[in-house]
């Protein structure tokens, strides 16, 4: 199962307890990084492309309740859609 990820306009809200701000997110991603070796053999990674990402499964932090997450409109979303305060 899949899971939306929010958006601008959108967040997370557990249907079971109403946590807003607290989940533990399992995802698969396929990216392509830039790493940059030092001449010690270290690694960074210097710039990382996300070529396509997965939502596998979210968990409540607060209920751990599995995959009971909504999307509902963040607060203002509204306002700044039509160009209010804060836009």
């Amino acid at each position: 199962m899949t899971i939306a990820a929010p958006t601008a306009e959108t967040r997370w809200r557990c249907t079971l307890c109403g946590n807003l701000t607290r989940f533990d997110v399992t995802r698969s991603a396929r990216v392509v990084e830039y790493l940059h070796f030092d001449l010690a053999g270290e690694s960074k990674v210097e710039e990382t492309e996300v070529l396509s990402e997965t939502i596998e499964s979210v968990r409540c932090r607060w209920c751990n309740a599995v995959d009971q997450v909504e999307l509902v409109a963040r607060p203002g979303a509204d306002e700044a859609a039509e160009g209010g305060p804060g836009a």
